[in-house]
């Protein structure tokens, strides 16, 4: 085993950690905003009155995050062009800080728990955003690194 073998076990050993860290810190922050927001899906519920879509959409938004995570857990998995979906989750959670964001952050939160707990789900929000923003960069890098790195085919253009 070569030096530049050994570097490249080394990088990409630390290229699993990092990514293992990266998806398992979405997969709990999904599931802390399904359980912030759960938490008014679930009073709504119990007063009788239907689900509000705004906060439907936070649910399916962190349902689809915390199962990408898991999926894109997998150890061995590199399929770099995946880095669009990562793209896609980011823009949802952006929507998702957006709507929220309007309603809660300038909002005053005195002694209402309820709105507390409003305000600081905004700021996980935005945090799942930035991990996706970053996955997605660290994907598109990867890709581009790839691609470059992928031998000639027969039908490409010299």
């Amino acid at each position: 085993m070569g030096l530049k073998d050994k570097t490249r076990s080394t990088r990409d050993f630390c290229s699993a950690i990092l990514r293992l860290a990266l998806r398992s810190l979405q997969l709990v922050l999904a599931l802390a905003v399904a359980g912030l927001y759960g938490t008014d899906l679930n009073n709504a519920r119990k007063n009788g009155l239907g689900g509000d879509s705004r906060w439907i959409y936070a649910e399916v938004v962190a349902g689809l995050s915390g199962l990408t995570a898991l999926i894109f857990m997998i150890p061995y998995l590199k399929i770099h062009i995946l880095f669009v979906w990562d793209a896609f989750l980011c823009l949802l959670w952006l929507i998702v800080f957006g709507i929220f964001g309007k309603i809660y952050i300038q909002q005053g939160a005195k002694d209402d728990v309820g709105i507390q707990r409003m305000k600081n789900a905004v700021w996980v929000d935005l945090v799942n955003m930035l991990l996706w923003f970053v996955t997605a960069v660290w994907g598109a890098i990867s890709w581009r690194a790839q691609s470059k790195m992928a031998p000639p085919t027969s039908r490409s253009v010299v």
